[in-house]
């Protein structure tokens, strides 16, 4: 394959789901069901690090062991909506370069505040000074800095000591496996009525002409491709992508 792209970054010491997709795929990512993100972590309490994370501890607290009913109190109270602070060490952009790039440069990196959605957020098990927890989360969250918010909330510094993404939206691990696009994208089946030579020649639809002309973004099939179109409040209809083969897998 000439090209390949992936969706959903994992940090370099995490572990677990990663969208990959090849060819013409690629343009897939926008229009896919990967969103809430779930995660399971491990939070390593007194652990202290510049990057949030087991890749640069750089000091150790000895903390004495807190009540369970405390680390649960305050996991559990995470739930809702997230204002942070994402890492230095992060891929967001900063006048066009990565965050991460900067920090490793050692320059001042001015990170604005972010806003998630923790949908939902438990205790696993509390192992002093390891705290496992699962998290559901919208896109863009970074469970780095929601375990250093944990940790300070119990008055410690914190930071992880495991990251796995149990599942990015539908998508969930079940070993490396081919999988076909039209079961996990997210703009709906509305099936053309006119000849399937005017989708494959790429002329001008009216949306008389498909099932559903109401507006909003759907996918119709035709031989063996598929297209994904946008419907306006008027009488047009755009390609947002057209004559993407169809998967038989």
């Amino acid at each position: 394959m000439k090209k390949a792209g992936f969706s959903g970054t994992l940090d370099p010491f995490a572990c677990g789901v990663l969208i990959i997709a090849f060819g013409q795929y690629t343009k897939l990512f926008r229009f896919l069901k990967k969103s809430p993100k779930r995660y399971r972590a491990v939070l390593w309490l007194g652990a202290k690090s510049e990057t949030l994370d087991i890749e640069s501890v750089t000091k150790v607290d000895d903390l004495k062991p807190f009540d369970e009913k405390l680390i649960r109190e305050v996991v559990h109270s995470f739930k809702g909506e997230f204002r942070y602070t994402p890492p230095k060490f992060s891929a967001k952009k900063i006048e066009g370069r990565r965050a991460y790039d900067l920090a490793r440069e050692g320059k001042e990196v001015d990170m604005k505040e972010s806003v998630s959605e923790i949908y939902d957020i438990r205790l696993l098990h509390y192992n002093h000074p390891f705290v496992t927890f699962e998290a559901e989360v919208s896109e863009g969250t970074y469970i780095r800095s929601l375990a250093e918010e944990i940790a300070k909330r119990v008055g410690v510094a914190g930071c992880l000591s495991y990251l796995e993404r149990l599942s990015e939206g539908e998508f969930v691990y079940e070993q490396k496996k081919p999988l076909n696009p039209l079961k996990y994208i997210k703009p709906p089946l509305n099936p053309y009525m006119g000849s399937h030579e005017d989708l494959i020649l790429g002329k001008k639809l009216n949306k008389k002409d498909f099932k559903n002309p109401k507006p909003g973004i759907y996918h119709t099939t035709f031989d063996k491709y598929f297209a994904i179109i946008e419907i306006d409040e008027g009488n047009n209809v755009a390609y947002l992508l057209n004559k993407v083969e169809l998967c038989s897998y």
